[in-house]
Parts: C-alpha cells; structure tokens; sequence
C-alpha cells in the first residue's frame, strides 16, 4: 500500500455510463468489417482474431462504431493534402516522406502518429516511457470503436499491441475524460511489473492523437479461448492454473492499493505458454476513496452488486468479478447467457442471482466462488487468501491425476516372458 499512496492525487479514470462501456479500453472496440445493428439483446461479445492472434471486443452493455471510421480525423483540416511522415511500415507496405500506402491511406490515426510535422509530447514523470516512432511498425488495424482503434505491429522487432486514441476536438468534455483515462492506464502500465500483468512498452501523444503499445498476446482473451471451445469446459489443471495467475496478479494490483474494476475474462490475455495476463486498466484507478469512484463502471455480468447500485465500493468489487472468471473456466460459459446483461444486473442486485455452479464441481473451487461473489462485500476474501485456496486445490488436483494414473497402472493385466 506505500507504494500505491505516492500515485495519490494523480487523476483517476473516469468511466462511461453507457451502461458500463468504456471508450477508452479494449473491451469497447468492435472487429472491422462488422456492422453497428449490435445489441445486448442480441449479441453478449466479440472477438476477433489476426494472424493467430485476437484481442478481446466485448460489445456487452457498449455502443459500437461501425466498420466506417468515426474518427473526425478523417475530415480534420490539418490532415488535408498530403501528409509529410518519415519512413515507417504498415503492413506489407512501406510509408516513405511524401507519400502513403493505398493500405492505410484512408488511416487518418495512423497518419496523425507518423506526422512529422507534429511533435511528440511525452507525459510528466513517465518521459522514459516515450515511444521512439522510428522503431514502431503499425500492422493493419483490426478494431475499432467510437474514439480509436487497435493495431498489432511491432516495436524494436518485437510483437506489440498498439492503441491510437484520438482527441475529440468537437467535444471538450470528451476530450478532458479520454486524457484522463490516457493518463490513468500509462501510469498503472508503467508502475505495475508483473509475469501476470500485460507489459507496457511505451506511449506517447501527439496534439490529436494518443498512443499506448503494449506487448502482444498471441492466445487471444480467455473468453476467445472459450468461444473457440464453443463452451466446452477448460482441462481443471489449466483451469485451476490460469485461476492461480490471475489470482497472483490482481494480489499484486491490490497490493499496490489499486482496483481494476473490470475484471473479466475478456481483459485476460493468454500468452504463448499460456499464463495469463491482466489487460485493460484503462478504467482502473487507485484507491483513496470510495464515494468519488464512477458508477457503474465495467461490465454487468462481471459487475459488483454495489457498482450496480452505486453505492461506495473497494477493491473487493475484483474479487467478485473474479468469482465470476473462475465459473467461466470451470464451465467454460459466458455468464447469464440466457440474459440480456441488463436482465442480469437486475437479477444479481434484486434477486441475489449468481451462475449455476456444476455438480460435479470441486467442492473447494465451489466454496471459492461462492465465497467470491457474496453479496457482503466484507465476506470477500482478499486476493491474498484466494491465492492460497487456489494453490491447496492445485496441489489436490495434481494428486489426483497421480492416483488415477497409478490405479490405471496397477488395474493393467501382467504379462510374464
């Protein structure tokens, strides 16, 4: 905690009350190519994925932006005429001063970065983290919302995710709540370094774009893995290990005195040895005080009771979402799926309503989720005690495929020579 209350003071993320959307996260962005005749009604999440790879787009509880770009660059004054950028790849194709690839011609995001004729602004106290543009490789975008775009490129030759924000001249209040949550998820990437937090790479702002590039996640998003499962659920040994990491990772996060506030399985990103990874603190703040938190911030099936009714809430709104992430793994399906999310919030706060947990579930993981998501914040358990429940049921499991292999040896007919 004496760590995190340096960072007091520093401007906290604001979230949209789009019934739980945020514009600045991951989880707002819709795939390329898709139209906007989405509702919550009718589709629950997207995902999509690029060259083996995916980043999570939930369109649960969000408004969406179509395929055509929204961004008022497009028709921005100072992106009129030819743009003059110094040589930098998008794609297959290779951007050279003067010109640009009939790829990204259109990218009006793309171009504002790579425009020389703009400085690069870096952020107080975080100058270390500024980008070097010439070694940034923008890819072809593949999701888009309302006030940005994702890209996968690569940074110094490695594999990086990178997020153009633009500034939404037209709408200063706008404006001043997406710099905030700019602000907010640069100083919570580059102050958490941990194996189960995505790690930050660098940012840097130019007057009417913002960037965050951040590693890349080659196994998508947990509920990417658990669509293409097509709800099956995951091996317990996985199951109960990728619980572990994000248990670990939130453990260090409280431990700092932050809170995520949209933990979901759509924010956890599988790497290539399949650890997770904890993405998106684009809504994530750190915790001085309650009664000033947002409401209503993350997403209804994963949201704390007392985010829905707004009342004052802490760090063990995570936990409940976590009680939430551990059912998917264990049955690997999207919560309240039979619900519409607003139906689901209603009957989490007014009916007490909570996922079915399987039969055949492990008594000690059952108790955990149950334990998670209680109604009584103050039941809870702390990351801490969840990381040590997690790891006496680990121990469990690995006996028990021990002793169902012995018996499977022993059950063998002997053969003598």
């Amino acid at each position: 905690m004496a760590e995190g209350a340096k960072f007091h003071g520093i401007v906290g993320a604001v979230g949209a009350h789009d019934v739980g959307g945020n514009f600045c996260d991951m989880g707002y962005y819709q795939k390329l190519g898709e139209g906007s005749n989405m509702s919550i009604d009718s589709l629950n999440s997207m995902q999509t994925s690029i060259y083996g790879g995916s980043v999570a787009m939930s369109v649960d509880n969000s408004s969406v932006a179509s395929s055509d770009s929204r961004t008022g660059m497009l028709k921005h004054p100072g992106l009129r005429g030819p743009v003059i950028v110094s040589s930098y790849s998008v794609g297959n194709s290779i951007f050279r001063p003067g010109r640009v690839s009939h790829a990204l011609s259109d990218d009006a995001l793309a171009q504002a970065l790579m425009d020389s004729r703009f400085p690069t602004e870096t952020l107080k106290d975080y100058e270390e983290w500024t980008i070097d543009l010439g070694k940034l490789h923008i890819g072809m975008p593949f999701a888009q919302g309302a006030f940005g775009k994702l890209y996968r490129g690569t940074y110094n030759g490695g594999d990086v995710a990178i997020k153009l924000l633009e500034r939404p001249e037209a709408d200063p209040e706008k404006a001043q709540l997406l710099e905030q949550q700019f602000v907010q998820e640069v100083m919570m990437l580059a102050t958490l370094r941990h194996s189960n937090i995505v790690k930050f790479v660098g940012a840097c702002r130019k007057p009417m774009v913002w960037c965050i590039v951040t590693e890349y996640a080659k196994g998508g998003s947990v509920r990417n893995f658990l669509n293409r499962r097509q709800n099956r659920s995951v091996p317990l040994k996985l199951a109960v290990k990728q619980a572990l990491d994000v248990a670990r990772g939130m453990a260090y996060v409280h431990g700092l005195g932050f809170i995520h506030r949209d933990l979901k399985s759509d924010n956890l990103l599988i790497s290539g040895d399949k650890s997770i990874k904890i993405a998106d603190f684009g809504v994530a703040r750190i915790e001085v005080k309650t009664e000033g938190m947002t409401p209503e911030t993350g997403t209804y099936r994963w949201m704390a009771p007392e985010v829905i009714q707004h009342r004052p809430y802490d760090q063990k709104v995570d936990v409940y979402s976590f009680g939430i992430v551990l059912w998917e793994l264990v049955t690997g399906n999207l919560p309240f799926a039979n619900m519409t999310a607003v139906q689901a919030a209603f009957a989490v706060v007014n009916k007490g309503v909570r996922p079915a947990i399987p039969h055949d579930c492990l008594p000690a993981l059952a108790e955990i989720m149950t334990r998670c998501w209680d109604a009584n914040p103050d039941a809870r358990p702390p990351f801490t005690e969840v990381v040590r429940m997690l790891e006496q049921v680990e121990m469990e499991v690995v006996n028990t495929v021990r002793r169902a292999r012995f018996r499977c040896c022993i059950s063998q007919p002997m053969t003598l020579d």
